[in-house]
C-alpha cells in the first residue's frame, strides 16, 4: 500500500479494493511492530537458543534457560510459543511411526571403528550414562584416553545438558598436556552436537568425530567402562542422595579404576602405571 501511495494511488482507493479499513493501516504505519510483538520475538529467540543447545528439554526446562539468559516469561507463555513453533523435546511427542531419528552428525567419522592409539592424547572417547537415586537421576559424562584407558576428564550433574559434556571436556583438557589435534569420538547425542560443545572443541584445538547410527562397536570401549562402573558402584546398593553417588563414582574412578584395577589390554598394568612406564615424563598426564 505504501508503494502504491508513493506511485499516486490514493490509500482510500487501495483499501476499498482490498476491503480493509484505513485506520488499522495507519496504526500499523505509525508503529509497524508493537512492543508486545517485539517482546514475544525476544522470548521466542531465547527459547529457540535453549532448544538448539539442548533438544531433549521440554518447555519447562527451556523457560528456565531463558530466564537464566535474562528473558523472563510465564510457563504458559513458553508452552504457547514452543507449541506454535513446533519446538518439542526429542523425548516427548513422537514423530511418525518410529519416533524421532538421531540428529545429523556435526563431524565426520575420523575413527571408522579403529579404536587404537599409539600415543597419549591421540584419540579420546566420550559418552554419558545415568543412574537413579532417591533424589532423581544423576548423569556422568566421561572422557577416556584410548591409549591407556584412563578417564582423563569427567563431569557429574543432575541434568543431562550440553554443559555436562562441555564441563567434562574442559576437565580433560585441564588435566592433560599437548591436546591440540587430539580426536574426540562420540555418538550423535544432542549434548555432543550442541553449539557449546562444538565451540569448546574448536577452542581447545581438538578434532570432533562422530560414529554412524546403529554402529554399536563405534563406542564399545566407552561402554565397557560404564559396564564396570555399573557393576562395581551403581548396582552395589540403593543410593539415597545424589551426593552419595557422586562421591562413590569419583572415589571408584580415582582410587580403584585408575590405580588398582589391572587390565589385560595394558599388560596387567593399571592406567596410571601404563602411562608412567610407557611414556616419557614430559608427556605424562598432569
Amino acid at each position: 500500500m505504501s508503494e502504491l501511495a508513493a506511485a499516486g494511488v490514493p490509500v482510500a482507493v487501495t483499501c476499498r479494493v482490498l476491503k480493509i479499513a484505513r485506520q488499522p493501516y495507519y496504526r500499523w504505519l505509525a508503529q509497524p511492530v508493537t512492543a508486545t510483538e517485539l517482546e514475544q520475538a525476544y522470548r521466542a529467540n531465547a527459547l529457540f537458543d535453549a532448544h538448539r543447545d539442548d533438544p531433549e528439554f521440554g518447555y519447562r526446562f527451556l523457560v528456565d534457560e531463558a530466564r537464566d539468559a535474562g528473558v523472563s516469561m510465564a510457563d504458559r507463555t513458553a508452552w504457547r510459543l514452543c507449541s506454535s513453533m513446533g519446538w518439542w523435546s526429542v523425548f516427548g511427542k513422537r514423530r511418525g511411526k518410529n519416533g524421532k531419528k538421531p540428529g545429523p552428525p556435526v563431524h565426520d567419522d575420523l575413527v571408522r571403528r579403529d579404536l587404537t592409539a599409539q600415543n597419549p592424547n591421540q584419540l579420546w572417547l566420550a559418552d554419558i550414562t545415568e543412574h537413579r537415586t532417591g533424589e532423581g537421576n544423576l548423569y556422568l559424562c566421561a572422557v577416556k584416553d584410548v591409549y591407556s584407558n584412563r578417564i582423563v576428564g569427567y563431569s557429574i550433574d543432575s541434568r543431562m545438558k550440553s554443559r555436562l559434556a562441555v564441563a567434562a571436556l574442559n576437565n580433560a583438557v585441564a588435566r592433560r598436556d599437548e591436546v591440540t589435534g587430539c580426536v574426540l569420538h562420540t555418538d550423535r547425542g544432542s549434548q555432543f552436537r550442541s553449539r557449546k560443545f562444538v565451540h569448546a572443541l574448536a577452542r581447545h584445538g581438538l578434532a570432533g568425530s562422530m560414529g554412524r547410527v546403529g554402529a554399536a562397536g563405534d563406542n564399545a570401549a566407552m561402554e565397557s567402562f560404564f559396564a564396570l562402573l555399573q557393576k562395581n558402584v551403581l548396582d552395589r546398593r540403593t543410593w539415597s542422595t545424589r551426593d552419595e553417588l557422586r562421591i562413590a563414582i569419583v572415589g571408584w574412578i580415582e582410587r580403584t579404576y585408575h590405580r588398582r584395577r589391572r587390565q589385560a589390554a595394558l599388560g596387567r598394568l593399571t592406567p596410571i602405571e601404563y602411562e608412567t612406564i610407557m611414556t616419557t615424563p614430559a608427556s605424562q598426564a598432569a
